[in-house]
C-alpha cells in the first residue's frame, strides 16, 4: 500500500497521546496508595494539556487525507459497522474526557479556584481516570481495528495488529511522562522509565511477532486467480496502457525491497533499542536526565513513524497481482 503521511501522524500522535493519558492515572493511582510519590497537580494539568495537543494535532492530521473534509462528520453515521466510524466518535470523546482530568487537577493546583473539598476531588479525578482509561483503550481498538478488519489484506488482519497499534501507543506515552516528570523533579522517573521499557520490549516482541507472521504468509490470490485465467505459466508484458492510474499509485509504495529491509532496520532501532538504551541511561544518572529523555522520546517517535509507513507498505494488495509493480 501507499502510505499517507497523515495517516502515519493521526496514528502516532493520538497513540502517544493516549499512551500520556494512561502514565498520567498510572501515577495517580500508585500515589492514592503510597507506591510512588505523589506528584503536585500541576503535573497531571500541564500533561493533560500535552495529552490534548497531540490528541488535537492527530485529529488535526485526518483532515488531510479525506477528499471532502466538509463531510467528515458523515463518517460518525455508521457507527453500527464501521470501525472508522468509531473512532471518529471515541477520538472526540476521549478528548473531551482529558480536557475535564486536566481541568480537575489545575482547578486544585488553584486554590482560590478549587470548588470542592479534597476527598470529593480525589473522587472525581478517580473516576475521571477510569473513565478515560476504558475510553483510550477503545480508542486503540478502533483505530486499530480499522485495518485488521479488512480480510483482503492478510499482513493487517491478524489480532497483532490491535496489540502492536496499543503497546507502541502506550510505550511512546509513559517514555514521553517520563521525560514531563524528569522537568518537573517529581521523583518519578524510575517508576514511570521503568514502564515504559517494560511497554517498549513488549512492543517489540509483538512487532517482531508481526513480523515473522507476515514472512510467512501464503498469499490466497494468484496471478491466474486475479485476471481468471488457468494457465500454470502467466508473465506479465504490458501494464496495459500508457500511464500510471489510481491503482497503481495508492496501491503500491514504489519502494525496492532494499528500501523495505532498510526501513524495518530503522524502526526496529529507532522505535525500540535506543528509546530503552536511553530509559536505562536516565535511571541510572544522578543528574538531570530532562534532555535525555526528551531525546528517548522524539527518536523513539521518529521510529514510530517508520514503523507505521512500513506497517502500511507491507500490505500487498491483491490487485498488484494485476497490476504488479509497473507504474
Amino acid at each position: 500500500m501507499h502510505p499517507a503521511f497523515s495517516v502515519l501522524f493521526l496514528t502516532t500522535l493520538i497513540g502517544a497521546g493516549q499512551g500520556l493519558f494512561l502514565a498520567l492515572f498510572s501515577v495517580e493511582a500508585y500515589s492514592e496508595f503510597g507506591l510512588v510519590p505523589a506528584p503536585g497537580s500541576d503535573f497531571f494539568a500541564i500533561g493533560s494539556l500535552l495529552s490534548l495537543v497531540l490528541l488535537g494535532l492527530g485529529l488535526f492530521a485526518s483532515f488531510f487525507h479525506l477528499g471532502r473534509p466538509e463531510r467528515a462528520w458523515r463518517t460518525a453515521t455508521k457507527w453500527r459497522t464501521s470501525w472508522l466510524s468509531r473512532e471518529v466518535i471515541v477520538l472526540p470523546a476521549f478528548m473531551g474526557i482529558v480536557v475535564l482530568y486536566g481541568a480537575a487537577h489545575w482547578l486544585q493546583f488553584n486554590p482560590p479556584l478549587a470548588v470542592l473539598p479534597g476527598d470529593n476531588f480525589v473522587l472525581l479525578t478517580v473516576l475521571l481516570g477510569i473513565l478515560g482509561t476504558l475510553v483510550a483503550f477503545a480508542l486503540f481498538v478502533s483505530t486499530a481495528m480499522i485495518y485488521a478488519a479488512v480480510k483482503f489484506l492478510q499482513e493487517w488482519h491478524s489480532p497483532l495488529t490491535v496489540v502492536n497499534y496499543t503497546l507502541l501507543g502506550a510505550a511512546s506515552g509513559f517514555t514521553l511522562a517520563t521525560a514531563l516528570a524528569a522537568w518537573a523533579d517529581t521523583g518519578l522517573v524510575p517508576f514511570l522509565a521503568g514502564w515504559a521499557i517494560i511497554l517498549t520490549l513488549l512492543g517489540l516482541g509483538s512487532r517482531v511477532a508481526s513480523l515473522i507472521r507476515n514472512a510467512r504468509i501464503k498469499p490466497k490470490s494468484t496471478l491466474q486467480t486475479a485476471i481468471g485465467v488457468k494457465h500454470p505459466t502467466i508473465q506479465q508484458k504490458s501494464q496495459g496502457f500508457m500511464g500510471g492510474s489510481f491503482n497503481t499509485r495508492e496501491f503500491f509504495h514504489h519502494r525496492s525491497p532494499g528500501f523495505l529491509r532498510a526501513m524495518k532496520w530503522i524502526f526496529l532501532i529507532a522505535a525500540f533499542a535506543i528509546p530503552v538504551a536511553l530509559l536505562a541511561l536516565a535511571m541510572m544518572m544522578t543528574v538531570d536526565p530532562t534532555s535525555v529523555l526528551i531525546a528517548a522520546f522524539v527518536i523513539q517517535y521518529l521510529g514510530l513513524l517508520a514503523e507505521r509507513w512500513f506497517f502500511f507498505a507491507q500490505a500487498n494488495h491483491p490487485q498488484n497481482l494485476y497490476y504488479q509493480s509497473v507504474s
